[in-house]
């Protein structure tokens, strides 16, 4: 999807893969094979590129220093990208430069969390520090004796506060390195088994002023933490204001809408603040924009559906990631745009059932 962006502006794109029949590899005709974790190699990669960026969070914070420090621009740089990839290195920053967070500690015995409990209640829940999405590395422990099963696991973790949220929204942030931002407007994300599977654009129902509130704290956190490109903050609306949950620095499944939906796509966007070009118009092509998610079910044959998908709503707009069919991975999204909330959420809904399950709902 940032090949598409980048044809469009003349940019050329290397890819760095695994094999060569990862989706990237496959559209991008600069492709070098080999591991992102071996440092030789991200700098031999990196040998005649104007500038690195990452489609994940996984690349070792050392070796991002260790490439900046050999005079290759890289975006965005390990001190702000380590607040995507160590959640408890975010909430200290987060909670330093007053982002409104949940309570939380870092926890390693029985007794940390017993006395965490003690304090905010139960369930009490805990985070992998690092290596976790899409639900995986997060545990909501109703009973200490919970807990103590995921602390038997070994994995470094850290407490939250319980949040009794009423839905869950997303902002997304493009910062350039001369600090020019823009806000894309606030979106409600629709999880089901810690996957999200709708992104609402705007967020239905959002006053003016809250949605306002929640760009300033995003655009404040891309400044303090001094992101450059894309970011996106995750965050819980409660009775008693908004809430700051999770950060990633790249584009984000919560802005995939904006292809088909905004005037600048969040690719388009990525590849601009990377480069450090003028930043592109964030503003709605349409009043409202649904994308629905399409995951994979027990037929792998989706691509015998889409005819139909094209047929029945020929306004739907329709995106394959290029992955091999799997139950619950995300092998595409489909957006739909219009006037009415509910018409535009329907017609999402059914293109992205008929899709994964050949289902309607």
């Amino acid at each position: 999807m940032t090949q598409q962006a980048a044809i469009a502006l003349g940019v050329e794109l290397r890819v760095l893969a695994n094999t060569p029949d990862e989706s990237a590899a496959r559209v991008i005709g600069d492709v070098r094979l080999g591991d992102y974790r071996d440092l030789e190699t991200l700098r031999g990669f990196a040998k005649g590129c104007d500038a690195l960026t990452f489609d994940h969070e996984h690349v070792p914070t050392e070796h991002i220093r260790a490439l900046a420090a050999d005079g290759f621009a890289v975006h965005p740089g390990a001190d702000a990208l380590v607040h995507a990839q160590d959640k408890a290195v975010m909430r200290e920053r987060l909670t330093a430069i007053g982002a409104p967070c949940p309570p939380w500690r870092r926890v390693a015995t029985v007794a940390d969390v017993e006395e965490f409990a003690g304090e905010h209640g139960l369930p009490v829940v805990l985070k992998a520090v690092r290596g976790g999405y899409d639900g995986r590395g997060v545990w909501v422990c109703r009973s200490v004796e919970e807990a103590a099963e995921v602390l038997a696991t070994g994995t470094p973790l850290m407490a939250e506060a319980f949040v009794p949220f009423e839905r869950e929204l997303a902002v997304l942030v493009a910062r350039s390195p001369h600090g020019q931002g823009v806000s894309y407007p606030v979106v409600e994300t629709v999880q089901r088994d810690g996957i999200c599977v709708e992104v609402l654009a705007p967020a239905p129902g959002l006053d003016t002023e809250q949605a306002a509130s929640a760009q300033r704290i995003a655009l404040k956190i891309a400044h303090e933490l001094g992101v450059t490109g894309l970011l996106a903050v995750e965050m819980f609306a409660t009775a008693s204001g908004l809430m700051v949950n999770e950060l990633a620095m790249r584009p984000h499944n919560s802005g995939h809408w904006t292809i088909d939906g905004a005037r600048t796509s969040q690719f388009e966007q990525h590849l601009r603040s990377v480069l450090d070009l003028p930043l592109g118009s964030p503003v709605m092509s349409a009043p409202v924009a649904v994308m629905a998610n399409v995951l994979g079910g027990d037929d792998p044959d989706v691509f015998s559906r889409y005819e139909h998908v094209m047929a029945h709503d020929p306004g739907i707009k329709i995106h394959f990631y290029g992955k091999e069919v799997r139950p619950g991975r995300k092998i595409g999204h489909v957006t739909a745009l219009g006037d009415n909330l509910d018409e535009v959420r329907a017609r999402a809904r059914h293109a992205a059932a008929y899709l994964s399950e050949g289902v309607y709902v």
